[in-house]
């Protein structure tokens, strides 16, 4: 059995002798979820759902089995993709970790609304909705989003501190502009929770206009605000892109030290080349990018042998 799973588990993963198996089956179900996604807009279109309801309907079930499966033999197998600080930890404990992890809870919620379909009746346009999270299903398979998920992991507090200080001067600017405005406009800015729409709209830079101040002293106020919301709205742009940019730099070095370790004896091996190749899938790094390193490192590597005075080999 345990034999089985490790098969599972690295052709699910793409790893060893499955990497292509496993390429096959990523792009299988990368189409698959394509598919859902174009499925479930053109749904929406009454008179294609007039037409076409069988159809939609078979490949709802097809691709609600084909998910299904996918999560179950994940949920089996998970026990072999963990790291060695939990080799002494029970089965039951990593696949209750296991469950709880993003990627799993996103490929729960791709197969979760259609089988609550099967036992309660829902409002068939807040389902369509929810099933179509399962594009999310696509931050499995691609490196990018991973990478951008690993940017909001890393830079977690400092969002969460930007995000509050947004918070405090999106509550400020309603508070001022309901103050200034609301004898002229009651109808608009008639409570502070009302005044949070143009607040919203302003701090954001969308300014949709619908809602907008008529006093001068209003006009100024806004423009203040204006102004400042070009700053605040830059902020968590730049913590995420410094941070892509970081994690992205940290592959790049985790690669290069794995093949600089590989060059001790001076030469790659074909079994060298394997695993290298299988680090360069899972870091997300492209071919030329792996192949610029290995050259990179080679060269450094044959230049050290040499001593830079005498120029003789060491």
């Amino acid at each position: 059995m345990t034999r089985y799973r490790t098969k599972v588990a690295a052709l699910l993963a793409g790893q060893g002798a499955y990497r292509k198996a496993g390429g096959y089956l990523d792009a299988f179900l990368i189409t698959l979820i394509m598919i859902n996604v174009v499925a479930i807009v053109l749904e929406s279109v009454p008179e294609l759902t007039a037409q076409y309801h069988h159809h939609f309907l078979l490949l709802e079930v097809t691709s609600v089995g084909i998910f299904a499966i996918e999560y179950l033999l994940r949920l089996w197998s998970c026990v072999e993709q963990t790291g060695d600080k939990e080799l002494n930890t029970s089965n039951s404990r990593k696949r209750i970790k296991y469950l709880f992890s993003p990627l799993a809870l996103i490929d729960l919620m791709a197969i979760l609304p259609s089988l609550l379909m099967m036992f309660f009746a829902f409002d068939l346009r807040f389902l369509r909705v929810i099933r179509l999270f399962r594009i999310f299903k696509l931050t499995r398979y691609s490196r990018a989003m991973q990478l951008l998920l690993a940017a909001f992991k890393q830079e977690g507090s400092s969002l969460l501190a930007a995000f509050f200080i947004m918070s405090v001067v999106l509550i400020m600017a309603s508070c001022g502009i309901y103050l200034l405005e609301h004898d002229v406009q009651p109808d608009k800015f008639g409570s502070i929770p009302e005044s949070m729409w143009w607040a919203m709209a302003t701090l954001t830079t969308v300014g949709y206009g619908d809602v907008v101040p008529i006093t001068p002293i209003g006009r100024l106020f806004g423009g203040v605000i204006t102004l400042l919301s070009m700053g605040m709205v830059a902020i968590p742009t730049g913590l995420l892109a410094s941070s892509f940019a970081e994690q992205l730099r940290k592959r790049r070095d985790a690669f290069n030290e794995a093949v600089l370790h590989s060059l001790h004896d001076g030469a790659l091996d074909e079994q060298e080349r394997q695993h290298l190749e299988t680090l360069r899938i899972e870091l997300g790094l492209s071919p030329s990018e792996a192949n610029q390193a290995i050259k990179l490192m080679t060269s450094q590597r044959a230049y050290a042998m040499y001593c830079r005075h005498c120029g003789h080999k060491l």
